[in-house]
C-alpha cells in the first residue's frame, strides 16, 4: 500500500521538537493511519471513562484505514474533531492510547510500530493496532445497539 501521507522532505525527528513546533506537513505526517480516531466511542457519564465501539464513521474505509473524504470530511460530518495544537488538550483523552498525538501532548514517545519509525505505512496494521478490516459503519448499525459492538482497543504492544 502505498502511504497516502506526504511523508517526503520532512525533518528528521520532527516530532521531538514538540508539538507547537510542528508544520502543517508534519502535523498530518504524525497519523499512523490506524483508524482508531474514525470509531465512534462511548463515554460513561459518572466516570468519564471511554470505551471504543468498532462501529465506525460513515466516512470511515476500513479496507485502507483510511477517511474516504478526508479534505472535505466537516461537510458530511460536522462533528468530526479536527486535532490541532489548540484542540488536542481538550480532544486527547478520546483518543486512541496509541495516537501519536495524545502519546506525544502526554511525553510519551512514538509506539516502535509507528509508520515515522518503520518508514512502512502498513506497520500499525502489521502490528496488530489498527482498525483495518475491523470495523462496522454507522449505517449499519443503530446507535442504541452501539453498546452490543464494544472493543479492547488494538494497541500492537505499544
Amino acid at each position: 500500500m502505498d502511504d497516502p501521507i506526504d511523508r517526503d522532505g520532512l525533518r528528521p525527528r520532527f516530532w521531538e521538537r514538540g508539538l507547537n513546533a510542528l508544520t502543517p506537513k508534519e502535523w498530518e505526517a504524525l497519523c499512523d493511519g490506524c483508524g482508531k480516531c474514525c470509531l465512534n466511542k462511548l463515554e460513561d457519564d459518572d466516570t468519564g471513562e471511554v470505551v471504543f465501539t468498532r462501529i465506525a464513521c460513515r466516512l470511515f474505509d476500513d479496507q485502507t484505514c483510511r477517511c474516504s473524504n478526508y479534505d472535505d470530511r466537516l461537510r458530511f460530518v460536522p462533528e468530526c474533531v479536527v486535532l490541532t495544537p489548540e484542540t488536542l488538550p481538550k480532544a486527547a483523552y478520546f483518543m486512541p492510547d496509541t495516537c501519536a498525538y495524545r502519546r506525544l501532548h502526554e511525553g510519551r514517545t512514538l509506539p516502535v510500530w509507528h509508520p515515522l519509525l518503520t518508514g512502512d505505512p502498513m506497520s500499525p496494521h502489521n502490528a496488530g493496532a489498527s482498525m483495518m478490516d475491523e470495523t462496522l459503519s454507522e449505517t449499519q448499525v443503530h446507535e442504541d445497539d452501539w453498546e452490543d459492538h464494544l472493543i479492547e482497543e488494538p494497541t500492537g504492544g505499544a
